[in-house]
């Protein structure tokens, strides 16, 4: 079933990473901050190359050729000629800016000797440290705030998703696996949060730094007519980029499925733990171990293919820049330029590798990011099928009663509903029995608005429960299923649940009422209403669970009660005392009672008997009998002719 419904699945709409970045609006501020830093990044490390010569040319001096017999040191400088000629021309110790600067210190420049003095190189030394300092400052002020805007960003986004699917319609999760959103809410906005958070800050950092490499590249190249790195960088460069952008196309593809590979393996975990005790019950803990395995197999295999395609870039990206450097490097050689020449090219186009790496992996993290996106948006542009209408109006009390006009209901191709027409005034209590499947639960939801109708119409007071507002409709209906569904919480906070400013004396009334306020404080539950009752109600009985329900629709005290067999978890002399509170809280209220045992429902108002989607028989409890139709065959399954 699982394989039909992925092959029956729509194909993902292709998101632009622009969408996601759109979400950094409201952080803009910090953003912005973010983005400041990495000029400045760009910027101190553009500056710092201009010290580097000068921090250079001592240590070659210091092992320069002996002096001529003039007695002075021979100075001739290097200078490669557009030609490919080697030239030699005086070195005229003109540092420009910075020497100026030093001047202005009353920093001498040059000794007697005219080599470089110790001053004004513990100023280039103490002035390239500084931009160093500046620069790695500017690092962690780019990272933080472009990190903390990416986190928030998809914190963001899992507040949207969570909203979104909590307002979806029951018919929703019915055709959709929990395990499903579980992993998409969870795996899928964890591969977002670690791609954004890391391709804004490098985004926003790594082009700068490039730049500014480049740049000085190009500058000094231009200076000193070398045109050689310049040349291998712009032929090397697109050569390198290629391969990221083919790879990374694939990249995308691949962790789409193993996004929705994971997804199947969290939904497996889900079916069986929550199921765990049919899995015990049938001894079926290997069979499910095996089809775990299986799962887990499929997504590590795709997970592998991945790997491949995203661990090769480095590498291709490593041998071009090696060879361009091994090249330049052999024709300086050939062409005896000296090294500080070579230091002050070959040093900005190492620097410029660290950040171009980081662009390749910028590329790798958006196509897993907008992989995981793809999936993300797809159910965040979910239309929810219950929507509430603009024109939607507050319905601040219950007067009159609630009506079902023509109603027809169908799941799929699966016709539940045909025509129901029912009416059920204030105060009175009806009563619907029928077989399992033949539509009691959906007339309930219908109410409530958990499921639009087809056709027809639930009209509440005579509004179109579609044309309320769906809050102050929810706020006028209890329920209490027989499926009792309890949180994680204490005792006192799932009975308080539809009414968190409660009071405690409210709660421990509300406890009375639905007699549950015994087994709570006799000390069976050690810390009494303080107690947590563990997942779904772990640690208490059913009997117990079903009374802190009650409890909990008592504390509400809507003036419409909608009950799903409310008693049936209770012992017999617990069911009498329930029943009795259930009672009384019904007076003045009107209930519309789904029941399986008909010994509940003797004194309601009506009963109705729906067959196949469409009410059979209508009357109370004593009509119905004499009439000698289905209800009385159906009283008679059960307490004998």
């Amino acid at each position: 079933m699982r394989e039909k419904r992925k092959k029956e699945e729509r194909p993902l709409k292709r998101q632009s990473y622009l969408r996601l970045l759109a979400y950094t609006k409201p952080y803009k501020l910090k953003l912005a901050v973010g983005v400041i830093a990495g000029f400045v990044i760009g910027g101190s490390l553009f500056g710092s190359f201009f010290w580097l010569p000068e921090f250079v040319k001592p240590f070659e001096e210091r092992f320069a050729p002996a002096p001529s017999a003039s007695g002075t040191a021979v100075k001739d400088e290097v200078k490669v000629l557009p030609s490919g000629e080697v030239s030699r021309e005086k070195d005229s110790r003109e540092l420009g800016q910075i020497k100026r600067f030093a001047e202005k210190l009353g920093i001498p420049v040059q000794n007697e000797a005219g080599a470089m003095t110790w001053q004004f190189f513990a100023l280039s030394v103490s002035g390239f440290v500084l931009l160093w300092f500046l620069k790695n400052f500017a690092a962690y002020v780019n990272k933080f705030y472009t990190r903390w805007v990416g986190t928030r960003v998809v914190a963001d986004l899992r507040d949207e998703v969570f909203s979104k699917l909590s307002n979806q319609s029951l018919r929703f999760y019915g055709n959709t696996e929990v395990g499903q959103l579980i992993s998409r809410c969870t795996n899928d906005t964890a591969a977002i949060e670690s791609a954004i958070a890391n391709t804004i800050a490098d985004i926003t950092s790594c082009p700068i730094q490039v730049l500014a490499c480049v740049s000085y590249i190009i500058y000094k190249s231009v200076e000193s007519g070398n045109y050689v790195l310049p040349t291998m960088l712009f032929i090397g460069f697109p050569i390198a980029v290629l391969p990221i952008v083919i790879l990374g196309r694939r990249i995308r593809k691949i962790y789409q499925k193993a996004y929705a590979n994971i997804a199947d393996v969290v939904s497996r975990m889900h079916e069986v733990f929550t199921g765990i005790l049919v899995v015990k019950s049938y001894h079926m803990e290997q069979k499910e171990t095996d089809a775990f395995v299986a799962t887990n197999r499929k997504y590590f295999r795709k997970v592998v293919s991945a790997l491949k395609a995203e661990l090769l870039m480095q590498p291709l990206m490593e041998f071009v820049a090696v060879t361009c450097s091994i090249a330049f490097l052999l024709y300086c050689y050939a062409n005896g330029v000296k090294l500080s020449d070579i230091v002050v090219i070959i040093v900005p186009a190492f620097m410029a590798y660290a950040p171009i790496k980081n662009i390749a992996k910028i590329n790798t993290y958006i196509q897993r990011s907008m992989a995981a996106a793809d999936r993300f948006f797809d159910l965040i542009d979910q239309k929810s099928e219950i929507v509430e209408s603009p024109a939607a109006v507050t319905l601040k009390e219950f007067k009159d009663g609630v009506s079902f006009r023509a109603v027809r209901f169908s799941y799929g191709d699966k016709k539940i509903l045909d025509g129901i027409n029912l009416e059920i005034p204030k105060g009175s209590v009806v009563a619907v029995v029928g077989e399992t499947g033949s539509g009691k639960t959906t007339m309930a939801n219908l109410i409530a608005r958990f499921y639009d109708v087809d056709s027809g119409a639930v009209l509440i007071d005579g509004h179109d429960v579609r044309n309320l507002k769906i809050a102050s409709l929810r706020e006028l209906i209890g329920i209490v299923s027989q499926n009792t569904i309890l949180f994680n919480t204490s005792i006192a906070e799932n009975i308080a649940y539809g009414v968190p400013d409660a009071s405690k004396e409210r709660i421990i009334e509300a406890a009375k009422q639905a007699n549950a306020h015994e087994f709570i404080v006799d000390g069976r539950h050690s810390d009494g209403y303080d107690t947590i009752v563990g997942e779904k109600g772990f640690k208490l009985s059913g009997g117990e669970k079903q009374r802190i329900s009650i409890a909990r629709a008592m504390l509400k005290n809507p003036p419409i009660l909608i009950l799903d067999e409310a008693t049936s978890a209770l012992d017999t002399v617990t069911e009498r005392l329930v029943q009795d509170a259930i009672n009384h809280l019904m007076e003045n209220r009107t209930v519309f009672a789904i029941a399986h045992r008909l010994s509940t429902i003797n004194h309601a108002d009506k009963i109705i008997v729906i067959d196949k989607g469409v009410i059979v028989e209508s009357g109370s409890h004593e009509e119905l009998l004499a009439a000698n139709g289905r209800y009385q065959k159906l009283h008679s399954m059960q307490f004998g002719a």
